[in-house]
């Protein structure tokens, strides 16, 4: 509205400056018109009563002016040998006027036209001259343009007055409009402000389709993200903290039962050595966790893939007393970080050697799947294991969370239950999908679908209805 106000202030000026150059200019040409009528008349006018031309420059003045009715703010009179002849045609009046005879100076000038300042305002004058055999005269003509300011005054006094009503009215209304449109901001800054450290349950209630109702259910999506995160979070130090808990307080026990008997002395620091070290790969497990969210955590390279496999073949024989089949190699070169992808495969691998007997089969390979625009990478290991439950599928790659398993000697084997979720990491960090199908008795197939081409973006869709992806 300030805008607006200060716009109106600049177009009114320069209207009342336009308005006054008009009035200046309609005086000049109104100056001139009477003066080239007053040429045409002294050219060709007759005398009235003798119905012959005129023998006098003063009846021809008295007789002009008879015949004229100035306009407002026009002036005409004659001036015969330097006397003003008696009347002085138009408005303002002789009185009005004042001081010495104008009209009477104005034949003395050198130029024909001019401006002076009279007590009745501004006055743009014009004369003519007449020359006969009986004397001098002059025509003079004067054009008062105070009158036509004052006119250009108050029609922008009446433009003012209703632009000013106009824009307080606008700003009302602009008032009323804003403040409706802004209360759906106002809910968002007072949820905002509501939101504590540890409550994120707070909502704003959309209501429309418009931009507004857009942010507010945009910002509602956020404080969803952001709960979600919280609450994952909290879990995860929960977790962590419960994971943590069992081994110092198993090492605490044992250290302060410590036996005199050299043989059991042994055992017990052969037990605390062992928990010790599964917090140490415990402590390990989430640092790598911790990395994953850094954008650096993986550089993917092109690599050949063959090799790759090759090397992760050789690099899973020492993980346990199995039969290691290298089933199918993916032959070609794909956009991804060999060494982050041989550790989730080892991972995957130790996965298969926790809950499989010895000398059983472990199968593992590589295949190149979608189309030239968009391919994908597919490595995969399958075990004859137990197999995954079908409860435990959706949420076997979260952190902290491991598959039940029927023989209970394999649940004291498992792990902290971040193995899974570093597979996971390592495949939403190549943009890709950790998945595992599994028939529960008859094994599990766990693997991970990565882009192949650096211009890939995101995993391709399960097409087994057994197929979990993490």
């Amino acid at each position: 509205m300030l805008t607006t106000f200060v716009l109106l202030v600049v177009v009114l000026v320069t209207a009342r400056n336009l308005l006054l150059r008009e009035v200046d200019t309609r005086a000049n040409a109104d100056i001139a018109q009477e003066a080239a009528e007053f040429r045409t008349f002294a050219a060709e006018g007759v005398d009235p009563t003798t119905t012959q031309p005129f023998t006098s420059v003063e009846r021809l003045l008295e007789t002009y002016l008879l015949r004229q009715s100035p306009s407002d703010g026009e002036v005409m009179a004659g001036i015969v040998d330097g006397r003003q002849l008696g009347g002085v045609r138009g408005n303002p009046p002789p009185a009005v006027l004042g001081g010495p005879d104008l009209f009477t100076a104005t034949t003395t000038a050198a130029k024909t036209s001019g401006v002076l300042t009279s007590p009745a305002g501004e006055m743009r004058w014009g004369r003519v001259d007449v020359d006969s055999g009986t004397g001098r005269g002059s025509f003079v003509v004067a054009a008062f343009t105070e009158v036509g300011r004052a006119s250009v005054d108050r029609t922008m006094r009446t433009i003012a007055a209703v632009s000013l009503a106009g824009l307080v009215l606008s700003t009302g209304v602009a008032y009323l409009v804003a403040g409706r449109i802004l209360l759906p901001v106002r809910t968002v800054r007072a949820v905002a402000a509501e939101i504590g450290e540890t409550d994120l349950t707070a909502r704003v209630p959309v209501e429309g389709r418009d931009d507004i109702a857009a942010l507010a259910q945009t910002f509602n999506e956020m404080l969803d993200r952001l709960e979600h995160a919280y609450t994952t979070q909290r879990q995860f130090v929960d977790d962590a903290g419960h994971e943590l808990r069992t081994p110092i307080t198993v090492v605490r026990g044992h250290l302060e039962l410590l036996p005199e008997d050299p043989e059991e002395r042994r055992r017990t620091l052969a037990l605390v050595d062992s928990e010790l070290t599964r917090m140490g790969r415990l402590v390990s497990d989430l640092l790598m966790l911790a990395k994953a969210e850094r954008p650096d955590f993986v550089v993917p390279r092109p690599v050949d893939v063959a090799q790759t496999m090759l090397d992760i073949e050789s690099k899973v024989q020492p993980l346990g007393d199995r039969r290691w089949h290298l089933m199918e190699v993916a032959e070609g070169t794909a956009w991804i970080d060999a060494q982050r992808v041989t550790q989730a495969m080892l991972q995957l691998a130790a996965n298969a050697v926790a809950h499989t007997a010895d000398h059983t089969t472990v199968q593992l390979g590589s295949r190149f799947g979608g189309d030239d625009s968009a391919r994908t990478l597919s490595l995969w290991i399958s075990d004859q294991g137990p197999g995954v439950q079908p409860q435990d599928a959706p949420v076997i790659f979260d952190r902290f969370r491991r598959g039940r398993s029927p023989e209970p000697a394999a649940d004291r084997r498992a792990g902290a239950g971040l193995g899974l979720a570093i597979v996971r990491a390592i495949a939403d960090a190549h943009h890709g999908s950790a998945w595992v199908r599994s028939v529960p008795g008859d094994g599990a197939t766990f693997g991970l679908d990565l882009p192949a081409d650096p211009v890939a973006q995101g995993g391709r869709e399960a097409a087994d209805p057994n197929e979990h992806k993490g």
